[in-house]
């Protein structure tokens, strides 16, 4: 069941589970939320264990409140600061983010610190406002995100997505990937070799980046964007539960 707190004006929703520290955080991606089959899994098999897990939504995403089209980058990483601080208290962390989840996760651990137990990044999708969607627009979306502050993009995944002039311009300023990533933790990534969204190539560049020794790049040649296919979702929890300490098996 699904909780709520208001910040400022906004209700932001998330699950929380109880059990043993770290508390495993999943972020979602960009238009998605807690319900996404990987959070599922990831609860379920947090459950299992009695490993303490936090599912969240930022504004405008799935049960928050809001309007999607009026958040980006620093927005939604505030929220989830937000969520972590009120549901979690001050217990160490173990951030899982997919996609644009995974940005977020690496603002986070940066803000978070030494509480950062560790990371597992799904196609992370780091800087994607500078480095995918920008290169991509034409001079005509230009000068219509000048004019009217926001155009619209078809998708695969439903109707097309509103992307805002100051979502690339907030993107900018929260990027990660123009030098060393001062993160020390753990830290595991999975990408599918076959992602038409994200270039598995960024998690190269990632990991590459990160100041920690201890970094694993897992690719996967076959697999999509989402990675959450029945052997996707396997790796996914034995990486975990791996970095864990635990048996993922």
């Amino acid at each position: 069941m699904a909780e709520t707190f208001r910040v400022p004006d906004v209700a932001l929703a998330y699950a929380f589970h109880p059990g043993r520290a770290p508390v495993v955080v999943f972020l979602p991606g960009f238009g998605s939320d807690m319900s996404g089959t990987k959070a599922i899994m990831l609860r379920d098999a947090c459950i299992a264990r009695g490993q303490a897990m936090l599912a969240l939504d930022y504004a405008g995403h799935g049960a928050s409140g809001g309007d999607f089209i009026d958040g980006c980058i620093g927005d939604w990483a505030a929220d989830a600061a937000h969520i972590i601080r009120v549901a979690a208290g001050d217990a160490p962390l173990l951030l899982v983010g997919s996609s644009m989840g995974g940005w977020i996760a690496l603002l986070l651990a940066r803000q978070f610190g030494a509480r950062i137990a560790g990371m597992v990044l799904i196609a992370p999708a780091a800087d994607f406002t500078e480095g995918l969607i920008l290169p991509q627009l034409t001079d005509v979306q230009r000068s219509a995100l000048q004019r009217d502050g926001v155009i619209y993009q078809g998708s695969e995944y439903g109707t097309p997505i509103p992307i805002t002039l100051k979502l690339l311009q907030d993107g900018a300023a929260h990027q990660v990937l123009t030098g060393p990533i001062d993160i020390n933790c753990p830290v595991r990534v999975l990408h599918g070799m076959a992602d038409p969204d994200v270039p598995w190539r960024i998690s190269v560049q990632i990991a590459a980046c990160l100041a920690s020794a201890d970094v694993r790049l897992i690719l996967i040649k076959d697999g999509d964007h989402r990675l959450s296919r029945p052997r996707d979702l396997a790796l996914l929890r034995d990486t975990l539960f791996a970095l864990l300490g635990e048996d993922g098996g």
